[in-house]
């Protein structure tokens, strides 16, 4: 119980400024869907903040998911401490973006991507992602 309480008054891990169980939390928790390819980003930085390697498979366009393994997925978001998103410019689907983190050295590190996404039966999904 005290857990969930802790989880539920901090600041989302997004950089809205809002708490997480009004941002990123409402998505991540599965009582609603993203409403747009934005909102859908920013939880899957917050997905990789909070190590939910299921959500990010979820929400990753069907006929991409073979390409990702959940494993590969939950060792990329534990070996890195997640520090800060910045979201550069979007579109209706498409995000550009950087992620700031420390990797497993504790060294700062930078991840630049142009993601694409889709919509599809009143569900967005990552489709992809071209990096720097």
């Amino acid at each position: 119980m005290e857990k969930n309480k802790l989880m539920a008054t901090h600041k989302c891990y997004c950089d809205t400024d809002l708490l997480f169980e009004d941002c990123c939390g409402l998505y991540l928790q599965k009582s609603q869907k993203a409403p747009t390819a934005l909102a859908l980003m920013r939880s899957r930085y917050s997905a990789y903040a909070t190590h939910n390697a299921d959500y990010l498979l979820e929400t990753t366009y069907i006929s991409e998911r073979k390409y990702y393994s959940k494993t590969e997925i939950l060792k990329w978001a534990t070996a890195n401490k997640w520090q800060k998103l910045e979201i550069l410019s979007f579109t209706e689907n498409t995000v550009e973006f950087k992620a700031y983190f420390l990797d497993a050295n504790q060294k700062p590190q930078t991840h630049y991507e142009f993601s694409t996404f889709k919509l599809e039966n009143g569900a967005w999904y990552y489709v992809d992602g071209k990096f720097e």
